[in-house]
């Protein structure tokens, strides 16, 4: 059998074990030690916001951390994206709060304003202000701020930038996940780069990092003997992942360029191909890191499927994936009110994400393009 192609696996730089090493060494192996503070560092550096980020074991938590932080509880709606991965909703239902979900738009496949303030006003007119609106950039594509910021600060509704995929991305020039209150970050070990597993909460004041910092190491109080009152949680990034952490911000933006190129082959690639388009920035405004290089097949004029093409290049042993299945579409969210059209369920329908890893040789390219151009010809 021919060597998997993944659609987006770990890449290492091998300083990691460097970081990893001094960790044993100083035996400081737990949720603090050197390689955190330092991790936490680069991350503020990198995206501008002084020393405000705090380590994390996942996004999931990040998130649910952010919505413990502005007091959501079971009377409360969250707005958010319903083309997304479902960790976005999960901490909504988390704090035992209700998800309201809103489709796409074309341009960025994100949150789509028009949708957005149609919903914030319908549940304004039944009683339920929402609490908080949690805005995704999917597959690393920055959603349309401007609009969604004017929204959130005309109905003075907090905004959290799930950013999870979208370490490297911008608008306007701004880093992706310092928009909002608060930013979420991961570092699964599919992502633009790994701790194995992880994720981070971008704070823009000491306050709300303290807090964060608190509330993830189970609301100790300050005294000699253990004493709680708040709940807390088991959240923290160990000071050995993120020593992982440390060497993978030293080649990030190696990492995204290498992303991007990727992105460039699908376009050389489709060029010359009718009824396929290659998920791009819309304007200059927007820089993704094209974690994910994704494509539509419109099956009318290509004559062919987002599934078949799916199977002809698993048949070849690489992978690829469909876009996310919106959440107003799972079971488990059945129930929940869902504002738009039918945009995102058609981008799932018809859309594919492609091999994206930074790590892809020019022979994987090369077996990628040979399966694609054969299906297509």
């Amino acid at each position: 059998m021919k060597k998997k192609i993944w659609l987006s696996s770990p890449h290492l730089s091998g300083n990691e074990m460097q970081y990893i090493q001094e960790a044993f060494e100083d035996n400081w192996i737990t949720s603090i030690g050197q390689n955190i503070d330092a991790f936490e560092y680069s991350l503020a550096q990198y995206m501008k916001v002084d020393n405000h980020v705090v380590a994390l074991n996942s996004a999931t938590s990040a998130i649910h951390l952010a919505l413990v932080m502005l007091g959501t509880g079971s009377e409360d709606e969250i707005i958010t994206s319903s083309f997304s991965f479902v960790a976005s909703a999960n901490p909504i239902v988390y704090c035992g709060a209700t998800p309201i979900f809103i489709d796409s738009e074309n341009d960025t496949w994100n949150m789509c304003p028009v949708a957005l303030e149609e919903a914030v006003k319908d549940r304004i007119s039944k009683g339920k202000k929402p609490k908080a609106i949690i805005v995704v950039h999917l597959y690393g594509m920055p959603a349309k701020m401007n609009e969604i910021l004017k929204i959130a600060e005309e109905y003075d509704i907090t905004v959290i930038e799930d950013a999870a995929e979208a370490l490297g991305s911008s608008y306007q020039g701004k880093a992706c996940g310092t928009f909002g209150r608060f930013g979420i970050l991961s570092f699964n070990g599919n992502k633009i780069i790994t701790t194995s597993g992880g994720g981070a909460l971008v704070c823009h004041n000491q306050e709300d990092k303290d807090e964060a910092v608190f509330l993830s190491t189970q609301a100790r109080d300050h005294a000699p003997h253990y004493q709680h009152s708040h709940i807390g949680y088991n959240y923290r990034m160990s000071n050995i992942v993120a020593g992982i952490g440390r060497g993978q911000m030293e080649v990030l933006n190696d990492r995204v360029q290498a992303r991007r190129k990727m992105h460039d082959f699908y376009i050389s690639i489709f060029r010359d191909i009718k009824g396929v388009n290659v998920f791009s920035e819309p304007t200059a405004d927007y820089y993704s890191n094209h974690w994910l290089s994704a494509i539509i097949i419109d099956p009318e004029i290509a004559g062919k499927t987002r599934e078949e093409l799916r199977m002809a290049l698993l048949e070849e042993n690489i992978e690829s994936r469909p876009l996310w299945k919106p959440m107003h579409l799972q079971p488990v969210f059945s129930e929940s009110p869902y504002y738009g059209t039918d945009v995102s369920e058609k981008l799932f329908e018809n859309g594919l994400c492609l091999p994206s890893g930074s790590n892809l040789t020019e022979a994987d390219r090369k077996r990628i393009a040979d399966v694609i151009f054969d299906f297509f010809s």
